[in-house]
């Protein structure tokens, strides 16, 4: 008996292909990817654990010098003056993240390595071999690393928060969550974490040089405003008002828990930074996107 033969279902075939071959390439894949790689280095897991410990550490250490100098006031009034005083409160406040300054310099630093090294290195082919669309690989690197760097920043701040308290309790210099602009200076230390990661990346990736990028990022952060503050400042009346807006110190706004008469607030400080972030990750991609690999 014959028996005739049958055409193949394209829907079968195509439904067949698809479960062997798997959906291909999407952006969580690529996000899954990067986290692996950034968790996997070992070098990089100490990196990031030093910055924690750095961070919580300094709070300790400016919780105990601000009892140890409200202890040293030989006068027992100034001593009650310099403990109720709203500035000095507002100084006390801001001990979680005062770690913040070394948290910068060390997230900067290693935003610039991760990617600078696989440029360096070539290892950047087979990312863009597996990831053909380079935007999109190189968001996810962004990504991953700003949400790292948010959790570990204002995880360091809460740290520091609880060890702060028990070594001011005795000074009667111990406070709540619930103080005004102390919770949103521990999420913003974190903000401001993120914020620095993503432009630390983006003048690695411009760069393409791990030196280099470290280099410009830590002139940009903290170079910059120092010959501001004091080699340009006199030269015109405008120049002071313009360092408002340089990356460091929106920063600095971001995470103060009272503002000085003039300067920028806490959401005008996150746009500033945030805007320098997005201006440099945009020039990034679209350079990355232009360059040979």
């Amino acid at each position: 008996m014959a028996h005739t033969a049958t055409a193949p279902n394209p829907e079968h075939t195509a439904a067949r292909r698809g479960a062997a071959s798997g959906p291909g390439v999407n952006f969580l894949r690529v996000l899954k990817s990067e986290w692996i790689k950034v968790t996997t280095i070992p070098s990089t897991v100490i990196m990031l654990t030093s910055t924690v410990v750095i961070m919580v550490g300094l709070a300790a250490l400016f919780a105990w010098q601000t009892t140890v100098l409200l202890d040293l006031q030989s006068n027992p009034e100034m001593a009650a003056q310099v403990q109720g005083a709203p500035d000095a409160t507002s100084l006390v406040a801001t001990i979680p993240g005062s770690g913040l300054v070394f948290g910068q310099l060390l997230i900067g630093s290693l935003a610039v390595v991760l990617i600078a090294s696989e440029w360096g290195t070539g290892m950047i082919r087979s990312t863009m071999v597996a990831v053909p669309k380079r935007i999109p690989a190189l968001l996810a690197k962004q990504l991953v690393f700003a949400l790292i760097a948010f959790v570990l920043g204002a995880g360091s701040a809460f740290a520091g928060y609880f060890v702060a308290q028990p070594i001011l309790a005795p000074s009667e210099l111990a406070f709540g969550l619930d103080t005004d602009g102390v919770l949103l200076h521990i999420i913003n230390t974190g903000s401001v974490l993120a914020l620095v990661a993503v432009l630390a990346m983006s003048i690695g990736t411009l760069l393409r040089n791990t030196a280099g990028g470290v280099v410009t990022t830590i002139g940009l952060l903290f170079v910059v405003p120092i010959l501001v503050a004091t080699l340009l400042a006199g030269i015109a009346d405008w120049i002071p008002d313009a360092a408002r807006f340089l990356p460091s110190s929106a920063g600095e706004q971001m995470v103060a828990i009272t503002i000085a008469d003039g300067a920028l607030t806490q959401g005008q400080g996150a746009l500033v930074l945030t805007g320098w972030a997005l201006a440099l990750l945009v020039v990034s991609l679209i350079v990355t996107r232009k360059r040979d690999v």
